[in-house]
């Protein structure tokens, strides 16, 4: 049986030791790359060689450096599969995360149930894990409000609907036979319309309430 192939992302060694024997000890998956700074995960990351990308959003203490690293290989690799790793759980930088690329986002604290997430983004069926469901269904539900549709094109509002009806981006690419690209592009627009923060106002927010 040919193994899911996982590249992690993680600045704290002893964290990072700790998942690649916990990863590496299923018998479907294997760690075949490791980085821990931004510009080690750019230079390292070897696309032939990953299924899947496990990312901690803070690289470096509340930068959400990792969510700009997700933006910069979601534009150069379009078809990875990236899976936040954090322990932050501030709506905005979930949202963030989603909109920079991410397939799913999981808490730290619930590191057993990694491995289920990694099978389903390889298999391009995840589910949004619970960690970050509040906060998109929150998120999604203030977009529904008729102001904001106004700001919507027709386009917006379809992939906005399957989104709340929690189409996958892979389901979403065949209801309306469009890119992962192109979704990501309209997410991007809608959330901005909606006044979402970018990364480094996140971060900023994320450091004043010393989430991490």
């Amino acid at each position: 049986m040919e193994k899911i192939k996982i590249f992690l992302v993680e600045d704290d060694p002893a964290w990072r030791k700790g998942l690649v024997d916990y990863l590496n000890s299923q018998p479907d998956i294997t760690v075949t790359g490791e980085a821990g700074t931004k510009e080690e995960a750019l230079e390292r990351f070897q696309p032939e060689c990953t299924d899947v990308i496990l990312m901690d959003i803070n690289l470096t203490q509340n930068n959400l450096d990792g969510i700009e690293t997700v933006y910069i290989l979601t534009e150069q690799h379009p078809a990875c599969k990236i899976i936040m790793l954090t322990s932050l759980t501030d709506e905005q930088v979930i949202v963030e995360s989603f909109s920079a690329g991410a397939v799913n986002y999981i808490s730290k604290s619930s590191f057993k149930e990694i491995p289920d997430a990694i099978r389903a983004a390889h298999s391009q069926q995840s589910a949004i894990h619970a960690t970050a469901a509040a906060a998109l269904r929150n998120e999604f539900l203030r977009m529904k409000n008729e102001e904001y549709q106004k700001l919507l094109s027709p386009a917006e509002k379809d992939i906005l609907q399957l989104i709340h009806q929690g189409q996958t981006q892979s389901q979403i690419e065949q209801s309306l036979h469009i890119t992962k690209r192109t979704i990501k592009n309209h997410i991007n627009r809608i959330l901005k319309k909606m006044g979402v923060k970018t990364s480094k106002e996140a971060a900023a927010k994320a450091s004043q309430r010393k989430l991490f």
